[in-house]
């Protein structure tokens, strides 16, 4: 004869500590406190944006981009951005004169290391000729979006063919 097997309530006490949720924008591993100042410092560079950036800011939100939204002075890992497009992983960096270009550079390669493409364009440039700007932008963005639509096929073109998928069921 078999033994018979009961179902077993286990006590909270017992059962292993489930991880606590990260906050949003914690998945990079930085320090609450470290994130929590580069919340602060970009909150800070909101309220006090130079006119290049409020010139942009201004058109972006005229611009129907669909579904393509460019947050300001977003922070991204342990970077503050001025502009960014999470959906597209594009970045744009105004640069204003006087700038410590060394810091941008090493900002800009540590992004460029997990997949966010930088786009860096002067502030000159943007009170000059918005109109050139706007359209660098636009073609940045159709090239990133083509980047990614090429990745999904290759991603597609690698993984099983149908026919093998349905022998392995």
């Amino acid at each position: 004869m078999t033994d018979r097997k009961t179902l077993q309530i286990h006590t909270p006490s017992e059962e292993a500590e489930a991880p606590a949720l990260k906050k949003k924008g914690r998945g990079w591993e930085i320090s609450d406190k470290r994130l929590d100042v580069l919340h602060e410092q970009a909150r800070d560079l909101r309220r006090h944006s130079s006119e290049a950036h409020k010139a942009l800011a201004e058109r972006f939100a005229k611009a129907d981009l669909g579904r393509y939204k460019f947050t300001r002075h977003a922070v991204v890992g342990s970077a503050i951005v001025d502009f960014n497009c999470h959906n597209l992983g594009m970045a744009i960096a105004i640069d204003e004169e006087g700038q410590n270009d060394t810091l941008a550079k090493r900002r800009d390669k540590s992004l460029e290391s997990v997949g966010i493409r930088v786009m860096r364009i002067k502030a000159s440039d943007i009170l000059e000729n918005m109109d050139a700007v706007l359209a660098r932008i636009t073609a940045g963005m159709r090239i990133r979006i083509a980047d990614k639509q090429d990745a999904r096929r290759e991603h597609h073109r690698r993984s099983a063919p149908r026919s093998d998928r349905k022998e392995q069921r």
